[in-house]
């Protein structure tokens, strides 16, 4: 067991991946401390959290509702900022070890940059921040001795297969359940609806990922992500639908050897790595019983029904700011998809419009990114009313 107690921040408590960290956290209450929490707009679980984990400081992103926690935890030990600003500062708080980056969506570029830029070690689940700024931040990471340790299952396994390996690295080969629509024909898929897009057949996540999912832009997002976290080229990333979601990813070695990571479809395993490595710490989450599988599929992904993933690796193939106008289109578009607002189809449309209509810059700093970011979600909605 580890000597030192690590001392996190959250970034975003009430999502899927924050919640999933908090049992982990409380699983392992010798190793690991809550210092700060964030949430969008659930206070309610937030106070929840609060009152359970004794953070030192809570963030929200409005300060009508900062303003209403403090009055429900009158008396409390807990300090209540809200805003990016909020954000950033618990990113960066001088007593933080790690900052557990599980906000969904590219709100979660500045705070994460911050706790790159403090030196802190990132446990990454916010895929976006790489999508739109993967090359400034990995530079960024590298310049200040920064670790960046993945949380998605997909990174994780990889990264886990990559430990005593990656000068012999040939290929990714990252795994993908396909969705609930991967058997459907194409003309069936006009009548998706949300509440058919929101049933993941393997994984409990939240709804903007499980969109994602359901289009495969979740794996053309994590195709960019790995890019930047293990510095390999798109080629050497190769998507394989595996429906079972048991092999979590696979690397191919310079002699041929595949070595796959294996586990039960849960969250809270990758997310104990990122925050135990080094070490490995027992757990009492359900085993895999190999016995009990009774196979273990594999079939190339279908561009031509699920544009999503060809976008993705055309924006990460191009780079500059057009990754994160792809990332903010389809956030839009999701999000318009799931007030009904447009149909499930119309996603990877809107998407390669928005895409088609953007002038890359080709070395962008922040700023730019942020910027590209404001201009494909007016283009988006633009386009989209139409």
């Amino acid at each position: 067991m580890s000597k030192t107690m690590k001392k996190l921040a959250i970034l975003g408590s009430t999502g899927s991946i924050g919640r999933q960290t908090l049992e982990v956290i409380s699983e392992h209450p010798a190793e690991l401390e809550v210092v700060a929490l964030s949430a969008g707009s659930n206070i309610d679980l937030l106070e929840k959290q609060i009152r359970a984990y004794r953070p030192a400081v809570a963030v929200v992103m409005e300060p009508g509702l900062a303003e209403e926690l403090r009055r429900r935890l009158h008396g409390w030990p807990v300090e209540v900022w809200f805003g990016m600003e909020g954000l950033k500062k618990i990113a960066s708080l001088p007593e933080v070890d790690t900052v557990v980056s599980a906000l969904s969506g590219v709100i979660g570029l500045e705070p994460t940059w911050a706790a790159v830029r403090a030196g802190k070690v990132v446990a990454l689940a916010n895929k976006e921040t790489l999508v739109a700024a993967g090359e400034l931040v990995m530079r960024e990471a590298s310049n200040r001795g920064t670790k960046i340790l993945p949380v998605d299952s997909e990174h994780s396994a990889i990264f886990q297969c990559l430990r005593n390996e990656t000068a012999f690295l040939r290929k990714i080969l990252l795994t993908a359940s396909g969705g609930p629509f991967r058997t459907w024909p194409a003309e069936q898929l006009s009548s998706v609806t949300p509440a058919m897009a929101l049933r993941h057949p393997n994984w409990v996540m939240g709804k903007k990922i499980t969109i994602d999912s359901a289009t495969l832009m979740n794996k053309g997002l994590e195709v960019i992500e790995a890019r930047w976290l293990f510095g390999v080229d798109f080629d050497q990333i190769e998507v394989v639908i595996h429906p079972q979601s048991i092999i979590h990813s696979m690397v191919e070695l310079a002699d041929g050897a595949i070595l796959a990571h294996l586990g039960i479809p849960d969250m809270r395993i990758p997310i104990q790595y990122a925050l135990s490595y080094p070490e490995r710490w027992p757990n009492s989450l359900p085993r895999l019983e190999l016995a009990a599988l009774r196979q273990l599929t594999f079939h190339h992904p279908d561009y031509a029904r699920f544009p999503c993933l060809a976008l993705a690796y055309s924006a990460g193939r191009i780079g500059g700011t057009l990754p994160a106008v792809m990332n903010a289109a389809n956030e839009v578009a999701v999000e318009l998809f799931l007030s009904q607002k447009i149909g499930f189809l119309d996603i990877p449309r809107l998407v390669e419009e928005v895409m088609q209509k953007h002038t890359v810059h080709n070395s962008p700093d922040l700023e730019d990114i942020l910027a590209a970011d404001r201009w494909a979600r007016f283009w988006t909605y633009k386009l989209a009313s139409k």
